[in-house]
């Protein structure tokens, strides 16, 4: 009884030294790790914030990591967003779907494949509402099983532009090491993309992210026989299902990341992680955490040998985040091999 008293009496301490003793390198096999400022920084970070000691010692509760998914932890040249290729199939190839898309959504999807086959070298201004109502309207009526189901079988088609590698794979493996570190120190990692919100919860199942972590685009949801009463004037029966509606909802971008972090969340985040200016906005909510010792990290994609990129809009990406204070994770630099060692890198096909 005496050892097991000692026991619990030392059990404060220990827990108070257990972030400096940890090998914090042993996370990390896929990152050049005497290279790397950025994992330098988040290393320290999070031996500071983890340590009882410190004056910026964060409580576990309040160890909230924000991550875009596109082109911070997923793949986005394929050659454009998943979500994007996922229209322009349902559009353009599916034989359920293609013949019954109205002209707005055949439009967007063509925007699409013309850019990805070189026809257009941007997409037209706000083209990620034009796509975003156009997704409302091409996935209507599906229930929310169906359309995970859809999302999972088309994440199974080889990813254009690389060969050993499907789509449903395309993480940036470096990045995955992120999410099992923080973890490790008991951190609560979100997902919050400009991605459906049902696609990415779709896309990060296979790596155990819970689906209430998943913030996104959103549509209506109905359920079977709720017709067009709104919620509040109808009540659900047993065995009804939930589909998806046409109607949109919110575009999960800028500072409606923000906004959607504040009222799914709750709470300031603690660590930020993105790659674009979509994500500027939950950096600086991130960086202005008047509570906490915070920091906010960009990936740039500047890899042109493993990974398809445009040097010069990455250059120009790296200026602004370097201005705006943001930890630069490089792809050449940091990472030992992005999609994993058996993947290459090859030219576009159609």
């Amino acid at each position: 009884m005496k050892n097991r008293y000692l026991i619990l009496l030392a059990f404060p301490l220990l827990s108070s030294l257990c972030s400096c003793q940890v090998n914090h390198d042993r996370f990390f096999k896929l990152w050049n790790i005497d290279k790397s400022s950025a994992l330098a920084t988040l290393k320290e970070y999070v031996k500071d914030v983890t340590n009882k000691k410190s004056k910026n010692y964060i409580p576990v509760e309040d160890r909230i990591a924000t991550f875009d998914m596109d082109g911070t932890f997923i793949g986005e040249l394929y050659p454009t967003y998943f979500e994007y290729n996922l229209l322009e199939y349902r559009v353009l190839e599916d034989p359920s779907y293609k013949d019954k898309a109205p002209d707005h959504v055949k439009e967007a999807a063509q925007t699409i494949r013309d850019y990805a086959r070189g026809v257009i070298n941007k997409f037209p201004a706000h083209f990620d509402m034009t796509h975003a109502y156009a997704a409302a309207e091409a996935y209507s009526g599906m229930s929310l099983k169906e359309f995970d189901e859809y999302v999972k079988e088309f994440a199974k088609t080889p990813a254009n532009g690389f060969e050993n590698m499907l789509l449903k794979d395309s993480f940036y493996k470096p990045m995955l090491e992120v999410f099992d570190y923080l973890k490790a120190f008991d951190f609560t990692s979100y997902v919050v993309s400009g991605s459906d919100r049902y696609i990415c919860r779709a896309l990060v199942d296979s790596i155990n992210i819970e689906p209430n972590r998943v913030i996104g685009m959103d549509v209506k949801i109905r359920s079977t026989d709720q017709g067009e009463k709104d919620g509040v004037d109808y009540t659900m029966g047993v065995g009804e299902d939930l589909f998806r509606t046409n109607e949109l909802i919110i575009k999960n971008l800028k500072t409606n990341k923000v906004k959607q972090i504040s009222q799914e969340i709750g709470k300031v985040p603690v660590l930020s992680f993105g790659n674009s200016s979509g994500d500027s906005a939950m950096h600086n909510y991130c960086m202005g955490n008047t509570q906490y010792r915070s920091e906010a990290f960009m990936l740039i994609a500047d890899d042109t040998e493993r990974d398809h990129a445009n040097i010069e809009e990455t250059n120009k990406r790296k200026a602004a985040w370097e201005e705006a204070k943001y930890n630069i994770i490089s792809m050449k630099d940091d990472f030992k091999t992005i999609y994993g060692y058996d993947v290459k890198k090859v030219d576009f096909h159609f």
